[in-house]
């Protein structure tokens, strides 16, 4: 496959942010009060959110270092979706991207401004599945990170138009979920979270006018090597 050409800053100023969004003033949207409940019960200790680490996810990690080069720039307008406690946001500001992170949580924004004082602004309460007018074509780079498989699948579309909806033309949408093998079925009894097979993967991402340049490759859960995890990179044409 012929590479895409790289992508370089869109605008050089940071990402406006509606003032509606800063610090959780938004309503709660229904499908996230599971997720808010679970930051609200942890009280302030991340070891009380499964699904937080206390780092940035090291499969995006990975993908900044090997393959985001021939995709994106650092200075590239980025979002995370579904950005709980900020590491990920934290981690792609230090490498010089013009990074926002959005939650539908509002106790998961406020948290991430306070553990990362230095980027604390660039944390704001949104839902993917309807994400803000202002938020739309605006990022070069959109980062989902075990989000998507988070969600009923009935609500998954509706999570993949959000995303397509978030990025630039020819920008580029970055995935990373649980995955499952082709020919074991979905058990909606064994979820959240809901894993994906490849095929599914793609298709979602696909019916929302996304393009695959990458993947889905295969690789093992650092933290439980016994869970098969997918990751693909898909380009807005």
């Amino acid at each position: 496959m012929q590479s895409d050409p790289v992508r370089t800053p869109t605008l050089q100023n940071k990402v406006d942010v509606p003032p509606e969004l800063i610090a959780g003033r938004v309503a709660l949207a229904p499908w996230g009060e599971l997720f808010e409940a679970t930051y609200q019960r942890a009280d302030g200790d991340p070891g009380r959110v499964p699904w937080a680490n206390g780092r940035a996810c090291p499969a995006l990690v990975e993908w900044l270092n090997r393959e985001a080069p021939s995709i994106v720039r650092p200075g590239c307008r980025a979002v995370v979706v579904g950005c709980g406690l900020g590491d990920d946001v934290a981690e792609l500001v230090r490498r010089g991207y013009d990074a926002l992170g959005f939650d539908v949580a509002p106790t998961a924004v406020r948290w991430a401004s306070r553990r990362h004082p230095a980027c604390a602004d660039r944390f704001v309460s949104a839902d993917l599945l309807d994400p803000p007018a202002r938020m739309a074509g605006r990022f070069d780079l959109v980062v989902e990170a075990y989000t998507l498989q988070s969600l009923e699948p009935a609500h998954q579309a509706a999570a993949a138009r959000g995303l397509a909806r978030l990025v630039a033309p020819r920008g580029a949408v970055l995935v990373i979920c649980r995955g499952r093998p082709e020919s074991e079925p979905l058990s909606l009894e064994d979820g959240p979270p809901y894993a994906l097979a490849g095929t599914e993967l793609v298709r979602l991402l696909a019916d929302s006018g996304l393009s695959l340049r990458d993947g889905p490759r295969e690789f093992r859960c650092v933290h439980d090597p016994d869970h098969l995890c997918l990751r693909a990179t898909f380009i807005k044409a």
